[in-house]
């Protein structure tokens, strides 16, 4: 399939760029942190987003969405990179649409698509526990009891767990930590009796939350797939994830290169533009060069999601790591060649180092990634 969008998906992005330029600037995420935002985001601006049709982008026209496909979320997503957008567009339009679309029942779909779509209800995706992604060392205990089971453990760096009507959990029902088999995945109501959840503002600006579950009552009902088989739908799950990253991070890497190439031309020393001394030029050649192979892995990666979802793994890894590699030099490069300015905070190339850095880690960083493609390919 050619790297290139359609013309819907070029109006789409065209239209989100215009959108977003004006409603959701850079300025936007600097008032958010300076004001210390509860929520951390615009929940106006969330409400015309769902009112344009981009919190159901991936939900059937049955439940009131758009089924625009991946590479739809991934144009907004790229669009979102642009302008450092804050919003619950990954955690809940992204990751808890997809979970819920592919492994929920009837009744769960009924539930919570239509909400979704309309930008009613927001979720978040609990799954890491420690300094590092890991999913298939997941501890928290999903003890069977009578019926259903009690969730205990902690889960940690949860994107929009703060703000949460409903939380994905992923829990071990059986086996040990470090074993695939054995994992479930629940849909737990946030408010839940043994809930507590811990905002963290993170460096990006942006805010996670530590969540607690002591105890936690869970069902039949709230399980989404398969009971002891959740590792497997766990990863399409954050693949999809990984790819909303890598499209966010691509947008993020374009912008950051652009602010640094218009500086280059203004800048001047010993009577000339910076922009003219080869080296720099040499090093903004490089740096094209690779934002350009992240873009083209991570359409990719959206394409295949769309075509071939349960094959999409591999590839959606690659985007990952090539997007967040590059993202992270088109952030070094441009504080760097921006000299000491680039240090302060009255220049925004700051927000999209620190943006760049927290995506870069959540859900797997380049190493991790490495790894994962090493062993799905037998080595």
């Amino acid at each position: 399939m050619p790297l290139v969008l359609t013309e819907e998906q070029e109006m789409l992005r065209d239209a989100a760029r215009g959108f977003l330029d004006a409603k959701a600037p850079v300025s936007a995420l600097r008032k958010l942190r300076d004001t210390n935002d509860p929520d951390g985001f615009s929940r106006d601006l969330w409400k015309e987003m769902a009112e344009m049709g981009w919190a159901g982008i991936l939900v059937d026209e049955e439940f009131g969405g758009a089924d625009f496909g991946f590479v739809g979320a991934g144009v907004l997503a790229e669009e979102m990179g642009r302008t450092l957008t804050a919003s619950p567009f990954l955690s809940t339009s992204v990751l808890a649409a997809t979970a819920l679309k592919k492994l929920g029942s009837d009744a769960q779909r009924q539930q919570s698509l239509p909400k979704i779509a309309a930008g009613e209800m927001l979720y978040a995706l609990a799954v890491d526990e420690g300094a590092k992604h890991a999913p298939a060392k997941t501890a928290m205990a999903a003890e069977k009891h009578g019926n259903g089971f009690r969730l205990s453990g902690d889960k940690t760096f949860i994107a929009d767990g703060h703000v949460a009507d409903k939380i994905i959990v992923a829990a071990r029902s059986a086996g040990a930590p470090g074993e695939e088999q054995g994992l479930t995945l629940f849909l737990v109501d946030a408010k839940s009796n043994g809930v507590s959840v811990e905002r963290t503002q993170m460096v990006d600006s942006r805010n996670a939350a530590r969540i607690r579950f002591d105890g936690v009552e869970a069902t039949g009902d709230d399980v989404l797939g398969e009971v002891d088989g959740g590792y497997a739908a766990l990863e399409g799950v954050l693949g999809a994830g990984r790819a909303g990253l890598a499209a966010e991070m691509s947008g993020a890497a374009q912008t950051a290169f652009k602010m640094t190439v218009d500086y280059l031309k203004e800048r001047k020393q010993f009577g000339t533009e910076i922009g003219r001394f080869q080296a720099l030029q040499h090093r903004a050649a490089h740096l094209y060069s690779e934002i350009e192979l992240a873009k083209s892995a991570t359409l990719k990666a959206l394409q295949e999601l769309d075509e071939s979802y349960d094959m999409a793994g591999v590839v959606c890894s690659l985007a990952k790591a090539k997007a967040g590699a590059a993202a992270k030099l088109a952030s070094q490069e441009a504080v760097q060649m921006h000299g000491g300015i680039g240090m302060t905070d009255e220049y925004d190339i700051g927000f999209y180092m620190k943006r760049i850095r927290v995506a870069q880690e959540m859900f797997g960083d380049p190493a991790f990634h490495a790894d994962r493609i090493a062993r799905l390919r037998g080595y």
